[in-house]
């Protein structure tokens, strides 16, 4: 293999050192052919070698200003979810998808949310694992119809009737993933029709007619299904009935029959992740730890107290009324010192206005001056 087909530059720029560093993975690569050792090994272990650098680097990067932010804000996301319908007016549209990404992730996202927060230049959409229902996916569909992407997987309050709605009024869908689920896949196998072409019956009196009429039904934008766990039936039937739709196309870039596999349809990369992609992962990292009393608290992964060896429990596991009491523990200790320091500045102006206002007061405070002068 020649040398020019293996070139692989990594050129990152470091902030603080006011130039560009470049690594040129190709001297490398030479080196290796002329020492006669061109074996695929010796350009993997090359390749891992210039990513280390790479990665090593772009560690010493700063984060943005708006990522520290949204950190912030999805540490108490909780805080604000009944807020979200009078702010949102005010948000970029990647402020609020980047609050729908970390809601997900914090197990927190509901047709509620979905509902103050979506946008209609939303192009894709990951509600993956979420409490959405019917009634949030309607409403997508009803907004955002240039959605190129959407992410159902493991959401077991979504049916076949939300399914239609977005094929039906998305014309723009070419990637679709869902299952992972009994549920989610026992509505992926229900919704197979939905995505079949389907001959309409138009009665017009010329064929001309028919350039404004819909004469096919059906998923006719979808290109691409990530369904994992795609019964072989259902499989025969896509390939059968709708050849257009790949079903699991590979992550390579030219796997398929010469076209380009779009990075939404590899499972291995969730839809959302640019979005959050500059922010500390601890913000929704969290779990739930029993304590000596039986109750469960708030933890982090990172934290000192995370090496503590019993078993988590995971928050979806949890009952909506301990969700609320874990939320109002972890909101009342987050409170506390400034309750503290509130309480002490109002008795100290409270002290200052009985001084000012009454005369008992007021004696008091011209003895203590008139002994301190005569002290001296």
């Amino acid at each position: 293999m020649a040398a020019g087909t293996l070139k692989e530059k990594i050129i990152t720029s470091v902030e603080g050192e006011g130039r560009t560093k470049a690594f040129d993975v190709e001297d490398e690569k030479s080196v290796v052919e002329n020492e006669g050792h061109s074996d695929p090994a010796s350009h993997n272990s090359i390749n891992s070698r210039a990513k280390q650098r790479f990665s090593s680097l772009s560690a010493r990067i700063p984060r943005k200003l708006v990522d520290l932010c949204l950190g912030v804000l999805g540490q108490h996301l909780e805080d604000i979810l009944g807020q979200l319908a009078d702010i949102s007016v005010i948000l970029p549209r990647n402020i609020k998808m980047a609050i729908i990404a970390m809601a997900r992730r914090k197990k927190l996202l509901d047709d509620g949310i979905l509902i103050a927060l979506v946008d209609e230049s939303w192009d894709t959409l990951d509600i993956s694992g979420s409490d959405v229902s019917d009634v949030g996916l309607l409403k997508v569909s009803q907004i955002c119809s240039n959605l190129y992407a959407l992410d159902i997987r493991k959401c077991r309050k979504i049916t076949a009737l939300g399914v239609s709605a977005v094929v039906s009024q998305c014309r723009s869908l070419q990637i679709l993933r869902w299952g992972g689920c009994p549920s989610s896949e026992s509505t992926a196998r229900r919704c197979l029709s939905i995505l079949m072409p389907k001959l309409n019956t138009v009665e017009e009196e010329s064929w001309e007619n028919l350039e404004d009429a819909d004469l096919v039904d059906g998923a006719q934008s979808l290109h691409w299904l990530v369904w994992p766990n795609i019964d072989p039936d259902s499989k025969a039937r896509l390939v059968a009935e709708c050849p257009r739709i790949a079903v699991n196309p590979r992550s390579s870039p030219f796997s398929l029959r010469g076209v380009q596999v779009p990075p939404g349809a590899d499972l291995h990369r969730a839809l959302d992740e640019p979005y959050v992609a500059g922010i500390n992962p601890r913000t929704w990292e969290t779990c739930t730890r029993a304590n000596g009393q039986g109750s469960n608290v708030s933890i982090d992964h990172h934290s000192p107290s995370s090496s503590d060896h019993r078993q988590p429990m995971e928050l979806s596991q949890l009952s909506v009324a301990e969700k609320f009491r874990l939320a109002f523990v972890e909101r009342d200790q987050r409170l506390a010192p400034k309750r503290a320091k509130n309480l002490r500045q109002h008795q100290r102006r409270a002290d200052k206005e009985w001084a000012a206002s009454n005369a008992d007061a007021k004696s008091i405070v011209l003895a203590s001056k008139f002994r301190t002068s005569l002290k001296y």
